[in-house]
């Protein structure tokens, strides 16, 4: 009985060095009046109504905007003590314009996204001690884009170098080929974290453990995107479940624990287009992991 009340103890120690957080992409959904946020809830409300109940949130505006100085303030304004607020880069740094197709020209180039990239990081850390990690979110690169993963690799890994130290940077790649030892080896050297996608057209990430050391950084990021057309085929409202994801989810809170050891902190989001409500497969998502871990 000792031995076993010891060893209890060392794993809920050993859990206890892992932070996690919790949240969604994005907290603007009109569809979640009601279901999520109190009838009658105005916009300007959502953020500080979002942070009562989670502690870190996805800010998916920024992919298609760099926000003003005066937006970031006021997400610091009205988030409490100890929430975090995650920003993906601007869309002409990672997929490098507006045109349907990836401008491989202007992708994390040094002479044109550089400059942007630093200005919007500026901007982001007016959050304080509020910010989160900033993501990299790539797009899927066909041949004409980059022809070989050692080509996008080759302008990543410089572009990579330039950021500006302080904040933390995750990568998002959709190209499951490139998804090998070497990319990882890169980001590893740069405390850059991989992004654990679950995404339509990409493997589950538990099917590299064991062949790929998935662990590039202090922390994980985990972002549970799914099958756009599926969701929108079922719902144009985000307010309720409307595609069954429990096997997949079960699935990553196995992944998360087998993982977690190895990293402070853990940041999971979940989008409306995974299941249909966004907070209620994240909420789904802590249960699984803290079922699973309260049973080990």
């Amino acid at each position: 009985m000792r031995f076993r009340e010891a060893e209890l103890k060392v794993r809920l120690d050993f859990a206890a060095m892992t932070h996690w957080r919790w949240g969604c992409s994005s907290w603007s959904e009109p569809g979640w009046v009601g279901p999520f946020y109190p009838p009658g809830t105005k916009p300007a409300q959502f953020l500080s109504l979002y942070a009562a109940e989670f502690d870190t949130v996805e800010a998916d505006t920024t992919y298609y905007r760099s926000p003003s100085a005066e937006l970031v303030d006021g997400w610091a304004r009205k988030t409490p003590a100890g929430f975090r607020l995650s920003a993906k880069f601007p869309r002409s740094i990672v997929h490098g314009g507006e045109g349907r197709e990836p401008d491989a020209e202007r992708v994390l180039s040094l002479g044109a996204a550089l400059p942007q990239a630093e200005r919007f990081i500026d901007t982001m850390a007016r959050m304080g001690d509020k910010l989160g990690p900033l993501v990299l979110q790539f797009p899927y690169f066909n041949q004409r884009a980059f022809a070989t993963r050692e080509a996008f690799q080759s302008r990543l890994e410089p572009f990579l170098d330039a950021l500006p130290v302080g904040p933390r940077y995750a990568v998002e790649v959709r190209n499951k080929q490139w998804i090998r030892a070497e990319l990882l080896e890169a980001l590893r050297a740069r405390r850059v974290a991989l992004v654990l996608l679950d995404l339509a057209y990409m493997p589950h990430p538990d099917e590299w453990l064991g062949k790929l050391d998935l662990v590039t950084a202090e922390f994980l990021y985990v972002r549970l995107i799914g099958d756009r057309a599926a969701v929108e085929a079922r719902t144009e409202r985000f307010d309720a479940i409307v595609l069954d994801q429990s096997a997949r989810l079960e699935r990553w809170a196995a992944l998360l624990l087998a993982l977690s050891p190895g990293v402070r902190e853990v940041w999971s989001y979940a989008n409306n287009h995974y299941a249909g409500h966004g907070p209620a497969t994240i909420r789904d998502l802590r249960a699984r992991v803290e079922a699973a871990s309260a049973s080990r």
